[in-house]
């Protein structure tokens, strides 16, 4: 049986920018997952329960984006840093279209290359993420706690922020917060969160939503051109179901699913699932 640990999916991509890590298994057509942000966060620890089901049609690679996991820092705005990424792992790994996996700002990531590079991408999915808030505040809830746990990075303050993240709270255990806090207190990590989530980067964010050119967040949107399936947690106090309203009705192939008694994390929570709408979304 092949291994699908940690060790031995894990590979190193050196680049002009820096290392990238990530993790590869199976075989078939490229699905190139991208993970959200988040203290703690990486691209094993959002998908390392998907990997066995996905890596028997597809050749998965599991980017770390910069600053995660064992992916360098890299200098300029996040977003098109991160795109810049999957752009580079790509090339390296000579993989000239791939479907894509993104969860929260990885889905925003992978919009943005979907958009701007229609032909590198096959197939989109997104869980939460994309799109902007119609009818709820913005920030929510769990962006707030984002800031709160950049601001001070206690075991209390992430233990929070998890338990936002989830319906079911049973998923959150003692392991999980220590391996999660241990992980955001890294150096690098916290300052890639405080990079993206600072009060004062929370504060230019929200006043960007406010202001008249708000739709110009979202206006790639209705570039892409690939087949899109959007994921969605009922529960999600992350991205409010709301927000799944815009890229619905923009993103021209897009179909929408939601998740009861769900999250922020679909893949997680709805598990199995999850795991076969994909699994048939992209084997059409």
């Amino acid at each position: 049986m092949t291994n699908l640990g940690h060790d031995a999916t894990s590979r190193v991509l050196e680049t002009a920018k820096g290392r990238i890590h990530y993790h590869e298994a199976g075989s078939g057509p490229v699905l190139l997952m991208i993970h959200g942000s988040g203290p703690g966060v990486s691209g094993w620890a959002n998908f390392q329960g998907n990997l066995p089901v996905f890596a028997r049609p597809f050749r998965c690679v599991v980017i770390d984006l910069p600053g995660y996991g064992g992916s360098a820092p890299v200098e300029g705005a996040p977003v098109p840093a991160c795109v810049d990424a999957v752009l580079r792992l790509m090339d390296g790994l000579g993989i000239e279209r791939a479907h894509i996996l993104g969860n929260s700002l990885g889905g925003i990531v992978g919009s943005f290359v979907a958009a701007y590079h229609p032909q590198r991408v096959q197939r989109f999915v997104t869980i939460g993420g994309i799109g902007m808030n119609l009818f709820t505040a913005f920030p929510g809830e769990g962006l707030r706690l984002l800031t709160a746990f950049a601001e001070e990075p206690t075991r209390e303050n992430i233990e929070t922020w998890l338990r936002a993240m989830v319906f079911d709270q049973s998923i959150i255990t003692d392991e999980l917060i220590e391996s999660r806090l241990k992980a955001a207190t890294d150096p690098v990590t916290l300052a890639t969160s405080r990079q993206l989530y600072s009060r004062a980067s929370a504060d230019a964010l929200a006043a960007e939503f406010r202001g008249p050119n708000a739709t110009q967040r979202v206006a790639h949107l209705a570039a892409i051109q690939a087949p899109t399936l959007i994921t969605w947690g009922r529960d999600d106090r992350v991205s409010p179901l709301d927000m799944a309203l815009l890229p619905m009705r923009v993103i021209p192939h897009a179909e929408l699913h939601v998740f009861p008694n769900c999250g922020h994390w679909a893949m997680i929570e709805c598990k199995e699932a999850f795991e076969t709408l994909v699994t048939g979304f992209l084997s059409v």
